[in-house]
């Protein structure tokens, strides 16, 4: 691998690093700025969920974690540049989610797979998102 894309390789890795922390202290518009405008997410289950754009998805997730504590890990990325501003990848992920009212918690455990654009301004961003749980334990 050369320089160039052990670079680009290394900001993506930065990029999911800030998305998984805006995301747990609720900074959210630091977290919207981890997406293109036009990003696509799918969520595959609690509920099976899909969004389109990046103020839609933000709003969702901003509202549905109000009041609720959260812990996200990625782990073991599998990323490859696809061309020279762009990039897929592959997380292992953990996630918690405990609300208060209704009590309940969400344990789930399984995989990010994403596709990252490399805009004007020389960041990556993320335009894909498909967040797919192995297991997922509701209590």
């Amino acid at each position: 691998m050369d320089v160039e894309t052990l670079g680009a390789v290394e900001e993506i890795k930065q990029l999911k690093a800030r998305y998984f922390r805006l995301l747990d202290t609720k900074k959210w518009d630091e977290w919207a700025d981890v997406f293109t405008e036009d990003v696509t997410v799918w969520v595959e289950d609690v509920p099976d969920v899909t969004f389109t754009g990046r103020d839609e998805f933000v709003a969702a997730i901003s509202g549905t974690l109000a009041g609720a504590v959260t812990t996200h890990h990625g782990h073991m990325p599998e990323i490859e540049i696809t061309g020279p501003d762009a990039a897929h990848g592959i997380w292992a992920m953990f996630d918690y989610v405990q609300w208060t009212e209704p009590a309940r918690t969400l344990q789930g455990y399984g995989h990010y797979h994403e596709e990252y654009r490399r805009g004007a301004d020389g960041r990556w961003r993320i335009i894909s998102l498909r967040l797919h749980r192995l297991r997922a334990d509701l209590s």
